[in-house]
C-alpha cells in the first residue's frame, strides 16, 4: 500500500530524515515512537507533500504509484489522509462546511458526528474555542469522512484526557477498518479483504496503544529508523532503559 524507499529529507537546509526504508502493507497500522525533534512529524509532513519538506532523495510509492513529486491535493486524491498534531484555527469556516467539503462518500454525518461527542459544534468555527479533545474528535471526523486508503494520525492522543482517547480510540479502530462485523466470516482471507485501510502513527507516550491494536512498532531516532518489531515489546524496551539504550540493545 505504502512503500518508503531510501527516504532522505532537508527542512531549512538541515537534513531531518536519512535514508528512511519503510512498507506498509494493507490492513496494517505501524507505530511509529521517537523523543522529540527525531523527525516524526516531518516524515509524516513529508509523506503528504507539505512544502518546506525538500525530499533529496528516495521515493514514496503508494499503491504502485510513485508521489514522490505530487503535491498535496493529488496525493489526498490518491488515499493518503492526515491528522494534524496541532491543527489550526479556522476563523470565518463553520465545521459543518467542513465537514460537507469533506463528505465525498455520501457519509451519515449526523451520525457520525454523534457518536464523536461533536453534534453541538457544526455551528462553530473551525477549531476556535475548543479543547484539545474536541480539536482531535473534529479531526478525526474529518478524516473518517474522507476515508483515507492511508491515514497518517500525528500524536492522536496529545493533549487528550481518557475519556476523550477512548473515543479516539473507537474512531480510529472505525477508520482503519479494524472492528470486524459480527457476522463476519472469521476466515483469513475475508479479514484481509475487510482490512485494507493502513495507518502510520506517531506516539511519544505509547498510550494510544491501550486503545488500538497495531502489527508493527519502528522506532526513528536522529532522523534514522533504528529498528522495528513487537509494538508493545519496543514500548516496554523504551519505557525500561530509554530510547538510546533500547536501540542499541534491539541492534545487538
Amino acid at each position: 500500500m505504502l512503500n518508503i524507499e531510501n527516504l532522505s529529507v532537508k527542512v531549512g537546509g538541515r537534513e531531518v530524515l536519512k535514508n528512511i526504508n519503510l512498507t506498509i502493507n494493507p490492513g496494517e497500522i505501524h507505530i511509529l515512537f521517537g523523543p522529540n525533534g527525531a523527525g516524526k512529524t516531518s516524515l509524516l509532513m513529508t509523506l503528504m507533500g507539505f512544502q518546506g519538506y525538500h525530499v533529496t532523495s528516495g521515493l514514496i510509492i503508494l499503491d504502485g504509484e510513485d508521489i514522490t513529486r505530487l503535491p498535496v491535493n493529488e496525493r489526498a486524491k490518491r488515499g493518503l489522509g492526515i491528522s494534524f498534531q496541532r491543527p489550526p484555527t479556522i476563523r470565518g469556516l463553520k465545521t459543518a462546511q467542513l465537514l460537507d467539503i469533506c463528505n465525498q462518500h455520501g457519509q451519515d454525518i449526523e451520525k457520525l458526528s454523534y457518536d464523536l461527542a461533536l453534534q453541538d459544534f457544526m455551528d462553530r468555527d473551525i477549531n476556535y474555542g475548543f479543547s484539545g479533545g474536541e480539536i482531535k474528535r473534529s479531526e478525526m471526523l474529518q478524516l473518517m469522512l474522507q476515508k483515507p486508503s492511508v491515514a497518517l494520525l500525528d500524536e492522536p492522543e496529545s493533549g487528550v484526557d481518557l475519556e476523550n482517547i477512548v473515543i479516539l480510540g473507537e474512531a480510529i479502530n472505525r477508520l482503519l477498518n479494524k472492528i470486524i462485523p459480527h457476522n463476519a466470516i472469521q476466515s483469513h482471507k475475508e479479514i484481509r479483504e475487510l482490512r485494507k485501510e493502513s495507518g502510520l502513527i506517531i506516539t511519544h507516550t505509547g498510550h494510544i496503544l491501550n486503545y488500538i491494536e497495531a502489527d508493527i512498532g519502528h522506532v526513528l531516532y536522529n532522523g534514522k529508523l533504528s529498528c522495528m518489531g513487537n509494538p508493545r515489546e519496543i514500548l516496554h524496551c523504551l519505557e525500561e532503559i530509554g530510547y538510546e539504550e533500547c536501540i542499541r540493545c534491539r541492534s545487538n
